[in-house]
């Protein structure tokens, strides 16, 4: 299996290759001197600032989670993922609502800790609440680098 941050390279590689293609005929459009041509070109040129810039905020946000588990661990503070599993390999959804609790608990007493949102977008996460996991996560990521 392709280790994932040689496939996140790949992907940035594409994406740039892309953008410099679109930018390239954006540009041609552009010395047409058409009016219609030249709207065209700057609405083609939107959609790859767009991608690239959710590209960035993507590897971004993944360096930054493994940065703050690589921290985690080496403090001892990872959860273990002790958690039953149903067939399929996701965590038993009854018994990761109860982890949920606990670390909602532990959240509520330490709301400024990143350590506690970390853990907490990995309750989430085992819930199968992907968007909350993911907005918990930025919290941890906000505190972490402050």
């Amino acid at each position: 299996m392709m280790n994932i941050r040689v496939m996140a390279f790949i992907l940035a590689i594409a994406a740039g290759i892309y953008a410099v293609f679109v930018f390239w005929r954006a540009w041609a459009l552009f010395e047409s001197g058409d009016p219609v041509a030249i709207a065209l070109g700057l609405a083609i040129i939107v959609i790859p600032i767009l991608g690239v810039w959710m590209l960035y905020r993507e590897v971004k946000f993944g360096f930054g989670m493994q940065a703050m588990g690589r921290a985690l661990g080496a403090e001892g503070g990872l959860p273990l993922d002790d958690l039953p599993k149903t067939p399929s390999g996701r965590a038993d959804r009854d018994a990761a609502d109860l982890r949920f609790a606990s670390r909602q608990t532990e959240l509520e007493a330490a709301p400024d800790d990143w350590r506690a949102w970390y853990r907490l977008a990995l309750a989430y996460d085992d819930a199968r609440d992907r968007k909350r996991a993911r907005g918990a996560m930025r919290q941890a990521l906000s505190r972490f680098s402050s």
